[in-house]
């Protein structure tokens, strides 16, 4: 007989809910987790500046009105501190910690054909069995380590942006470099500019990045709070899992607007801020000429925030549609190039050599600093799978996955029994509100558990078919868009050798929310069941 009924890996947004859920429910579950706290990856992202890029409103759990009453978010955009705070208050309040295990990381699981369980061995020697494993590992919790050639010599303090110490860093009045332009390194830009000495900027490719608008929000909250569950319900049907002011209504189609009708279209929503600008019109990532519009707009203001022509143009992106890599969301930022103590090194114009005792040679030209930040990525989707030894006979499933992932809904991959994915590749995830896409994978995932116990059933896996029908959806829906023409993280492209392909799923929250609930109430039609 297993130890555990369930083990599920990660104690972040996914893995907590998943615990509440099983142990209402009657499952003995238990919970590894990597850090010493729960938080995931609000835990390990503390750098300064750190923050969600969807509204509070909807970043955070449905399933309990009480909950949603009870906490107060204070601005439309929460920071860190106050997201791990939150996650905190739930654990403490549901009493979540007593079946987690803290410091310990899963290294490998192995399938047993003839008791159908799992056995998981942790970093610490420990092994035990479990009838399912369920994966809340996070899609952006494994980073990226760029071989930058010095890097180990550097006389200075060297920080990256996912292990920020804990108790702070003192940069008042220090030389720094800060290496990498995504939403990390923006926010931590933005948030240091003021306070350093020097801040160079060592830009590789420029983002696109929308003012946030950040404000607070009392009155809005109280509002949304008294009609929560409409509010929740609406959310669910959107593309993007939250809403950008229309309800579940769709954006207008480019080419049924006049030219006066898109430019207010364009100036409404850059005035409301967020990512919902990329909702200006259906089609943005399906043709060409609505997206360069959308694009040359979001240049244009960019050429007005920076007074130095020169600098602007290099903080302009031009050689990827705009919304194909992941927008900004930004409280600041291109402002901070006006700064005196703030510099621009273009690393397509003077590509970076090495790293020195001193600081860091790009091009030809060497530039001393004190401590150097890298803001470098993750190996998004698949990267937290990928660490652990996964296997099932002779079969591995980074092995499976070497020519990119294969899945049945981003839940389950076939020749992998009783494992499941929250919020896995070819789902919807980093292309949604997490918290939606969460609570509908937990969910879902509870309720198949719930589905084989009243069957006696031990084991579920999907069926090859079904998983070849999924990976070609999930293809096809990604080649009708401009999501392949950048070379982003949703390709994999940030990883030195990983194979390039579409990570998530592409047609939205709603419409992959009705696939799944049909597969659902069809008794989940493409899965086999022992």
């Amino acid at each position: 007989m297993a130890d555990h009924d369930v083990t599920v890996i990660g104690a972040g947004f996914s893995g907590l809910y998943q615990l509440h859920r099983l142990r209402e429910l009657g499952f003995d579950t238990r919970v590894i987790e990597a850090g010493p706290e729960v938080g995931g990856t609000w835990y390990w992202n503390r750098y300064p500046g750190a923050r969600c890029d969807i509204e509070s409103v909807e970043y955070s759990y449905s399933f309990d009105p009480q909950l949603e009453q009870e906490w107060n978010w204070t601005e439309r955009y929460a920071a860190q501190p106050e997201i791990l705070a939150y996650i905190r208050h739930v654990a403490d309040r549901y009493d979540l910690r007593r079946d987690i295990t803290f410091d310990t990381r899963v290294t490998a699981l192995e399938f047993d054909d003839a008791t159908n369980e799992w056995t998981v061995t942790t970093d610490g020697g420990e092994r035990f069995t479990t009838r399912f494993v369920i994966a809340a590992t996070g899609c952006l919790s494994v980073p990226t380590r760029p071989e930058f050639e010095g890097l180990d010599h550097f006389g200075g303090a060297t920080h990256w942006t996912w292990d920020w110490p804990e108790q702070g860093v003192d940069l008042t009045g220090k030389r720094v470099a800060v290496i990498g332009t995504g939403s990390s390194g923006l926010q931590t830009i933005t948030a240091i500019a003021p306070v350093v000495g020097s801040l160079t900027v060592f830009q590789r490719t420029p983002s696109y990045a929308v003012p946030a608008h950040n404000h607070t929000i009392d009155e809005l909250l109280a509002d949304v709070k008294r009609h929560y569950p409409e509010f929740r319900q609406v959310s669910r049907l959107t593309r993007g899992g939250a809403q950008c002011g229309e309800g579940a209504a769709l954006p207008p189609f480019f080419a049924d607007l006049d030219d006066s009708t898109i430019t207010s279209e364009l100036e409404r929503r850059w005035g409301n801020g967020g990512l919902c600008y990329q909702q200006s019109f259906f089609d943005l990532l399906l043709d060409p000429d609505a997206n360069e519009r959308a694009a040359e707009y979001a240049r244009a203001r960019i050429r007005e925030k920076v007074r130095d022509p020169a600098v602007a143009e290099k903080l302009t992106p031009r050689s990827y549609p705009i919304a194909a890599k992941r927008m900004c969301v930004d409280t600041g930022y291109f402002e901070v190039y006006n700064q005196d103590n703030v510099d621009l090194v273009d690393l397509r114009e003077e590509p970076l050599v090495r790293i020195t005792e001193r600081g860091i040679l790009a091009g030809e030209t060497e530039r001393e600093f004190d401590v150097i930040v890298l803001a470098t990525g993750y190996d998004a989707m698949t990267g937290a799978l990928d660490a652990i030894d996964i296997r099932h006979g002779a079969c591995t499933l980074r092995e499976k996955w070497a020519d990119g992932p294969r899945t049945y809904l981003g839940l389950m991959s076939a020749g992998f029994p009783n494992l499941f994915t929250v919020t896995g590749p070819q789902s919807p995830s980093v292309l949604s509100n997490m918290m939606t896409s969460i609570e509908y994978h937990v969910d879902w995932i509870t309720d198949l558990l719930v589905h084989l116990r009243e069957r006696g059933a031990v084991r579920v896996e999907p069926e090859v078919e079904a998983e070849d029908n999924w990976v070609n959806t999930t293809n096809d829906v990604a080649d009708l868009t401009l999501f392949p023409q950048a070379a982003s993280w949703y390709m994999g492209a940030n990883v030195p050798g990983k194979r390039r392909v579409f990570l998530p799923f592409a047609a939205g929250v709603g419409a992959y929310k009705q696939i799944g609930d049909g597969i659902a109430i069809a008794g989940y039609h493409g899965f086999e069941v022992a």
